[in-house]
């Protein structure tokens, strides 16, 4: 059991490690492109307006969210909320960030698979964290009533379960990757196509979503690191029950 505190300690330190560099990496970035201008002197919702329409689109509205680059894309609302620091700011990194999430409209208008698969796996994976540990529970109980029947495993299948289930927090984090990085990639395109950014612009744009995309990167990461720790405390905890 100090083992296993040993490594939860490890891997906590590991993921505020991994989570603290790819958001230095994003404000760093945003502090540097956010201040440059684009020679257009469009905002981040002029883009996202802009890319819309040009697109054809013409459902989605765009809004104002408040905090720090918390952009995001509610298809069920039809609506995509720019941050206070995109909104209103003319600059190379909100011009940017706003296209991003354009991106993710026209992943769904195009019916690009992986956004359909994360959008199916948005509900599974939370239904799946609430039943990850209770099911391990049921597992560990069943595990004790029934050791010495013809069906002493029937616990440790129960568990297993509740592993698989708290796995596909991973598996949405894996799905997540190539759609955020799809997403940054019609971005760029759209904002050259468009005349939102010119050609030599769009370098300081890719470095701003290159820095963007480290994050979710470092959210699988995590996400693996932690079903690691959970998958061994599973492990650990039905070894030490076939032990006694």
């Amino acid at each position: 059991m100090w083992e296993y505190y040993m490594l939860s300690f490890a891997v906590m330190i590991v993921c505020a490690l991994i989570a603290g560099v790819a958001s230095a990496r994003v404000r760093s970035a945003y502090k540097k492109y956010g201040n440059m201008p684009t020679k257009s002197h469009m905002t981040g919702y002029d883009t996202a307006t802009k890319l819309l329409r040009n697109n054809g689109v013409f459902d989605i509205r765009v809004g104002r969210v408040g905090g720090f680059l918390s952009d995001h894309y509610h298809p069920v609302k039809k609506e995509v909320n720019l941050s206070d620091s995109v909104y209103g700011n003319d600059s190379i990194a909100a011009c940017a960030v706003a296209a991003h999430e354009i991106g993710h409209v026209m992943q769904k208008k195009k019916g690009y698979l992986p956004y359909k698969l994360r959008t199916a796996l948005v509900k599974i994976t939370n239904i799946g964290s609430y039943l990850a540990v209770p099911l391990v529970l049921v597992g560990l109980a069943l595990d004790f009533l029934v050791s010495s029947t013809a069906d002493a495993n029937i616990g440790y299948y129960f568990a297993l379960v509740g592993v698989g289930l708290y796995g596909l927090s991973t598996v949405f984090a894996f799905v997540t990757l190539p759609v955020e990085l799809d997403a940054s990639r019609r971005a760029k395109k759209m904002l050259v196509a468009e005349g939102v950014l010119g050609k030599d612009e769009l370098k300081y744009a890719d470095k701003m979503l290159d820095a963007a995309a480290q994050t979710y990167l470092a959210s699988l990461l995590t996400s693996m690191i932690y079903f690691l720790r959970f998958f061994l405390w599973v492990m650990m905890l039905f070894g030490r029950r076939r032990r006694k």
